[in-house]
């Protein structure tokens, strides 16, 4: 994303306290008064994502379809008054553009998008996002600019477009290229302009197996913006260059002039993760630093995978320990859950001959199926979201994904009913056909029901996703909810389970006569705990830490270790070390064994 050259700031720079409570009721009177409709603007009519003019309503008289280039709303958008309630709208409207209109991105196109961009980006609102409510709209800007940005079509290999406090840059790359620079000049807060250099070096473009696409964007008051906001205290002495590089770049050149030319201002290199929302100075290295410029080298990652602690978390951390742990959990968790709907298949015959290990199995494996289908989603959906080239694909990812993950919580629910059926109702008999069909409805029917109203209700509004991953929303519309609310409630149910399993094991060992007997109940106790643990989704309550504590790196960390390798932990704790599975597949081998001795007697 964004990098810029940075410099510490000291806490006394933020205002008073008055300053801020008098600024809050001027906000919330503006919000009221003076708030532009911008969602009307924006009104679906017939069509495909992606056609253009087709998802813009009717102009001001309400009778036509806005142009391909969208410049029929740019005049009701200049002429409204950026103050914050406006500011978040134009926010909004940006996000939705990039998202559904990414094809056939020309310059007219580009120039509308860039010039209502550039609207709520002047130096002199600059203080009115201090009071938009989403402190976030700054991170979602900044993404909607870069995704948006990233589509332009190149005419004769190269495209410019500027405005005041914005500007967009592409050039056709290859790799016989001698180096690729973008130049930028622009105002700063009507002091005069500064400049800004992306560069790629030409060790970089040998790497390019075809002819590709480079575009760079700058902001001179995006820096000024982030502070102002919140996300970040970090006083930015120059303008944000942000980069749109074809995968196989990893490496560019920054160059930025600074405002602040004094001796002792001492720069940093950093670039923005909007997942985190703050500067990270890891992302980029200072080459050189004199009284007037910064040289940074930046590194361009290419991210596929999500942390698997997002599905219950409203915040998104990039870290490589997460992203390891999401990979090799997941890995691991299909490649076990494959096996085990195997080992289940084989044993079938010999394990459900009684009612009662009938339902546990077919509990267990629409567990493993549910799971199973939720992680190879999970995968493709980064994936498609990676890709970005589909809002509506996205859109069915998550549907399905929320489904499945919720299927797998509903299946655990119904086998913890099942060991309370089992363990308190011993005289009570349930046929199978009962069963099945009680078992349907909760396991399928209930994630079927939540997930399609999830998305029927807030996707109308644009709020069923979340900004940079194709997954629920939070921000905005708290979509989220519809999937953490069902898995907690179920999981504290589940504990209930466990706790009832635990007291009637530890009932069942009084009696028995001498304490020597207590060591060997504790172990059943124990082995109990740790067999109904991952069975029952108990570990995903740890994903309540990552919802009060969302930027918690441990919390993460511990979460995707807990439920990343679940898959795994089925397959041990649920088949491989059930007695009677492994004596059916002892008896299964044995069988297997004379049939081959007897085709063997036959053929000789």
């Amino acid at each position: 994303n964004g990098a810029i050259c940075i410099q510490p700031c000291s806490p006394s720079f933020h205002g008073e306290t008055s300053f801020v409570c008098e600024d809050r009721k001027w906000q919330m009177f503006a919000d009221a008064c003076a708030s532009l409709d911008v969602q009307s603007l924006f009104q679906p009519v017939h069509g495909k994502p992606g056609h253009g003019a087709k998802y813009f309503g009717a102009d001001n008289h309400g009778n036509s379809n806005c142009q391909a280039d969208f410049s029929c709303i740019i005049p009701e958008i200049l002429s409204s008054p950026a103050i914050p309630g406006n500011i978040a709208d134009i926010v909004e409207l940006l996000k939705k553009i990039s998202l559904l209109l990414l094809e056939n991105v020309n310059r007219g196109k580009m120039q509308s998008y860039i010039r209502i961009a550039n609207h709520i980006l002047n130096s002199s609102i600059v203080s009115n996002w201090a009071f938009v409510r989403d402190r976030n709209a700054v991170s979602i800007l900044l993404d909607s600019v870069n995704l948006f940005a990233g589509k332009l079509l190149l005419r004769n290999g190269s495209e410019s477009i500027q405005e005041p406090f914005i500007s967009t840059k592409g050039y056709s790359i290859h790799k016989n290229t001698s180096g690729k620079r973008f130049d930028f000049s622009m105002e700063f807060n009507n002091t005069g302009n500064i400049t800004g250099h992306v560069i790629i070096p030409k060790e970089e473009l040998l790497k390019l197996p075809k002819t590709s696409k480079a575009v760079s964007i700058a902001f001179p008051t995006l820096g000024a913006i982030i502070e102002t906001s919140g996300l970040d205290p970090g006083f930015v002495n120059g303008m944000v260059l942000s980069v749109s590089l074809p995968e196989e770049l990893h490496r560019i050149l920054l160059t930025f002039e600074k405002v602040d030319k004094m001796e002792n201002a001492k720069a940093q290199c950093v670039g923005w993760h909007s997942t985190e929302s703050k500067w990270d100075s890891k992302a980029c290295t200072m080459k050189s630093d004199n009284i007037s410029s910064v040289v940074c080298v930046c590194r361009h990652h290419h991210r596929t995978f999500k942390s698997f602690s997002i599905l219950m978390s409203p915040a998104m951390l990039r870290n490589a320990a997460l992203d390891y742990i999401t990979r090799v959990g997941l890995g691991l968790s299909i490649f076990s859950l494959v096996l085990c709907l195997i080992i289940e298949a084989v044993v079938w015959h010999y394990v459900t001959k009684t009612e009662i290990t009938y339902m546990r199995h077919f509990c267990l494996v629409n567990i493993a199926m549910s799971l199973l289908i939720a992680d190879v989603l999970f995968i493709l959906a980064a994936i498609v979201h990676h890709t970005a080239l589909n809002y509506q694909l996205c859109v069915a990812a998550t549907f399905f994904l929320h489904f499945f993950y919720l299927a797998l919580f509903f299946w655990m629910f119904t086998l913890g009913l099942l060991i309370l059926y089992g363990l308190l109702f011993v005289f009570f008999k349930i046929t199978r056909s009962v069963f099945i069909a009680v078992a349907f409805s909760i396991g399928y029917g209930c994630p079927l029901v939540i997930s399609v109203l999830t998305v029927a209700i807030t996707e109308p509004k644009n709020g069923y996703l979340r900004s940079g991953a194709c997954w629920l929303n939070w921000y905005e519309t708290k979509a989220l909810l519809a999937f953490v609310v069902p898995a907690l409630s179920i999981i504290v149910v589940n504990v209930v389970v466990v706790v009832v399993v635990v007291v009637k094991t530890g009932r069942s060992a009084v009696g028995e006569g001498c304490k020597s007997q207590d060591l060997r109940n504790m172990i059943r106790i124990s082995k109990n705990v740790a067999l109904l643990t991952p069975l029952l989704g108990l570990t995903w309550g740890f994903g309540l830490a990552t919802i009060v504590e969302s930027r918690s790196l441990a919390f993460h960390i511990t979460f995707a270790l807990l439920n990343a390798f679940q898959g795994f932990f089925i397959l041990l704790f649920g088949t491989l070390l059930d007695r009677k599975t492994r004596e059916a597949l002892r008896m299964n081998c044995l069988s297997s064994k004379r049939k081959c001795s007897l085709a063997k007697v036959n053929y000789f």
